[in-house]
């Protein structure tokens, strides 16, 4: 017995020997060092992706207008790009809990890049519709979401994807403003190239320094196209309440997000850099309130008290906005709307990921972020008839009126 025990013993250790680097790359859990790297280059990244989005976005309205496009064909843009990022959330989700976190955000930098690429290259509003299209896999927020939730626990979880927002938010700071001095300077394409450079750069980042990440796989899972377990998840009761709340919230903000450059061009007449300057500041709202207070406030009230206080937060905020009176009124309105707005959003991904067992937390950030693009779809060309036909005032009423709504159903709502 004791010479079979020792035997035993030495067989372990000699396969425990031969295990490859990638093998043991699969227990990031297990290794401090390989989580905090991880972590590390997964903040990096999204502070890069942050700040080339906000380039490119912030160039993007002037680029049409330069092809000789109107509010409207702006807006179908912006739809375009939704309807791919619609497409694919989801099967991004699938990707990420199939395969595992690292080949999920290579696949994200790699739309990101080849998006930011095209729309570098392009001469007419055609080849700029073109580039959308690259972008149904350009999810690098929903794959770093995902390492942030495997290597969290139900208990920290709001505050490790807030401190993600932590670093969206200082990319923020510095891409519009960079965004705006380039566009400026060099042109809208040269802005534009200037995104794709730090997309790739991300890339080669995850390739060479983030090891894969285990991912357990059901034994039933029938592959990244399933549709009745996407189905499944979302009707949870957990889930479904949840997600309703989120796209009652997301109308408005959406619609302001996806007018908010034409509003800072036709509304108040800023120039690219001073639109730049403007996001930038938002920029630094975002990342207090992800760096901090969420974190502060989610240890010390419950996600249902977080929700109720940030829709009536987000109400008043709303219909103060309808009363705007100038750029000084946007500015210190920003403060509430941006705080109320990170605060909920993060506790709403937190409980959504807290409702599903963690095999699935990649597809159900995936269909949170579905939700966010289906509203997307159609938000730039509603924004664009609101702003047309009732003016930026609209908007504000609109925010006020679904806040209200979701103070009204929050209750009735198991979060």
């Amino acid at each position: 017995m004791d010479r079979n025990l020792k035997h035993r013993r030495e067989n372990s250790a000699i396969r425990e020997g031969l295990k490859t680097e990638e093998e043991k790359s699969y227990e990031p859990m297990k290794h401090n060092d390989r989580s905090n790297r991880i972590l590390f280059v997964t903040h990096f990244n999204v502070f890069l992706y942050a700040a080339c989005f906000f380039i490119q976005t912030g160039t993007l309205p002037y680029l049409t207008k330069k092809f000789g496009a109107d509010p409207v064909t702006f807006g179908k843009l912006q739809t375009a790009f939704s309807v791919c990022q619609l497409v694919g959330g989801p099967l991004y989700g699938r990707i990420g809990d199939i395969f595992g976190e690292k080949v999920a955000i290579i696949l994200a930098l790699l739309s990101t890049t080849l998006t930011y690429l095209f729309t570098g290259l392009s001469y007419n509003m055609t080849t700029l519709f073109f580039s959308r299209l690259f972008s149904v896999m350009m999810h690098v927020m929903q794959g770093s979401q995902m390492v942030a939730t495997t290597l969290s626990n139900d208990k920290n979880r709001a505050g490790a994807l807030a401190r993600l927002g932590f670093s969206y938010g200082l990319g923020m700071v510095v891409g519009p403003t960079l965004g705006g001095v380039v566009t400026k300077n060099f042109g809208e394409q040269a802005a534009a190239l200037l995104a794709a450079s730090g997309a790739f750069l991300s890339l080669v980042l995850v390739v060479v320094f983030v090891p894969n990440i285990k991912k357990e796989r059901k034994q039933h899972d029938k592959g990244i196209m399933d549709l009745k377990k996407m189905g499944g998840l979302v009707c949870l009761p957990a889930v479904r309440g949840i997600l309703l709340i989120k796209a009652i919230c997301g109308i408005p903000i959406s619609i302001l997000q996806s007018m908010f450059s034409v509003i800072a061009m036709e509304e108040f007449g800023l120039l690219p850099d001073q639109n730049g300057y403007l996001m930038s500041y938002i920029g630094v709202l975002a990342l207090v309130m992800q760096g901090f207070g969420v974190s502060m406030i989610s240890s010390r009230a419950s996600d249902l008290t977080i929700v109720k206080m940030s829709a009536v937060c987000l109400a008043i905020s709303y219909y103060a906005l309808s009363l705007l009176g100038g750029l000084w009124h946007f500015l210190i309105l920003l403060v509430p709307l941006t705080f109320s707005l990170s605060l909920i959003n993060s506790v709403i991904s937190s409980a959504l990921t807290k409702g599903v067992s963690t095999t699935d937390t990649g597809t159900m950030l995936g269909i949170n972020m579905a939700v966010n693009s289906m509203i997307r779809t159609v938000s730039p060309t509603v924004g664009g008839w609101m702003m047309e036909a009732y003016g930026f005032k609209s908007i504000g009423l609109l925010g006020a009126a679904c806040n209200a709504l979701v103070v009204a159903l929050v209750g009735s709502v198991q979060i």
